[in-house]
């Protein structure tokens, strides 16, 4: 069902909606125009909500991917919530030690055991060009509403779903 906010509420909409979540489908392209697909972890947008950061690797394909062709694809599901946002934007690598040293969180040691000083480990902030989400049925009672309304009247009424611009 459209929403009836406006751009604003819905593009804060989508930054709680992708805190709840955290981890993203990172989708890239590669050479040859295949799209490659792998679960990252979000760190802490930055305050405009333009932004989202991700650790990575320097030699990882997706760094390689990026600068041959810079368009992102980030997908987040809670299939728990049924709540759904699709991201697309630009990435680029960023290698700044203060910032990789703002966002890293010791749980990040796992993946990436050099830590935030190595030049080894780089970010890539994501720059959001737009958004669409799907706010679902989050409640058994919202659910059960749903259905009877939907058997009743054949409309589904149930859910949320719009396209949010974040630049341009």
């Amino acid at each position: 069902m459209p929403t009836d906010r406006n751009e604003d509420e819905m593009r804060m909409k989508v930054r709680e909606m992708i805190a709840d979540i955290a981890t993203a489908t990172f989708v890239t392209l590669d050479e040859q125009g295949r799209l490659r697909g792998r679960p990252m972890r979000t760190q802490k947008p930055d305050p405009d909500g333009h932004t989202l950061w991700f650790f990575t690797r320097k030699d990882s394909p997706k760094v390689a991917e990026l600068a041959h062709d810079s368009r992102v694809l980030l997908g987040y599901a809670d299939t728990k919530s049924q709540d759904y946002v699709s991201l697309f934007g630009r990435g680029r690598v960023v290698t700044e030690a203060a910032k990789k040293k703002e966002l890293w969180t010791e749980g990040l040691r796992s993946w990436l055991p050099q830590g935030p000083e190595s030049d080894e480990v780089a970010l890539i902030a994501v720059t959001v060009e737009g958004a669409e989400y799907w706010d679902g049925i989050s409640s058994n009672l919202r659910y059960a509403y749903g259905y009877a309304q939907a058997l009743v009247s054949g409309k589904s009424d149930s859910s949320e779903n719009a396209k949010v611009r974040f630049s341009g």
